[in-house]
């Protein structure tokens, strides 16, 4: 199964894909991830992926692609994978397509965390990450909503959008996902 997770910053997604992959069997892809090990394997795309966080930059899509096209044809990835952290827009989630297309597969569903923006907040907040301050939390919510709706309307128009309600206990969003995957894949 190929599979996306979307949610604002507090939604769980990294606690719930963790989860979900080592149900699944199959790699948890970070772009987080991808782009650390990159930089530490000191190769062209890491000295670029460098120059750009060490600027507070985003790394360009045409970069991340490619880097997200390498890791996706390692040996552990050819019976399925989810991403976390990409895509952000709508522009990267057709290019992640058109990159899965000359791989010769696509996703089978892109999974959003529905969690309230106050929840959200309150969850961030709590999290004491150095980047976790009250205006950086609010702008980066901004940011989401400006974001997400074109990503949203994306995968559902392409009948590959699950909604799940993030604002429950840990268990019972994984329970979720879950029984939305299986009654998903049975209905496609």
């Amino acid at each position: 199964m190929k599979l996306i997770i979307l949610g604002g910053p507090g939604a769980g997604k990294g606690t719930q894909a963790s989860q979900l992959c080592e149900f699944l069997g199959i790699p948890h892809i970070s772009t987080g991830t991808i782009l650390r090990e990159a930089i530490a394997a000191h190769s062209d795309l890491g000295k670029q992926v460098q120059a750009y966080v060490a600027q507070g930059e985003f790394v360009p899509d045409k970069i991340m692609i490619e880097l997200i096209r390498q890791r996706l044809q390692q040996p552990d990835s050819q019976q399925g994978w989810l991403l976390d952290g990409y895509p952000l827009t709508a522009f990267q989630a057709e290019e992640l397509d058109f990159l899965l297309d000359s791989l010769e597969q696509r996703i089978d569903w892109a999974i959003w965390l529905e969690v309230p923006n106050a929840v959200l907040v309150e969850r961030s907040l709590e999290r004491s990450r150095s980047d976790d301050q009250p205006d950086v939390v609010h702008r980066r919510l901004e940011l989401i909503q400006e974001r997400t709706v074109p990503i949203l309307d994306y995968y559902g128009y392409r009948k590959r959008l699950l909604k799940i309600d993030g604002h429950q206990a840990m268990e019972q969003v994984q329970q979720a996902i879950r029984q939305a995957l299986a009654q998903g894949s049975a209905e496609s």
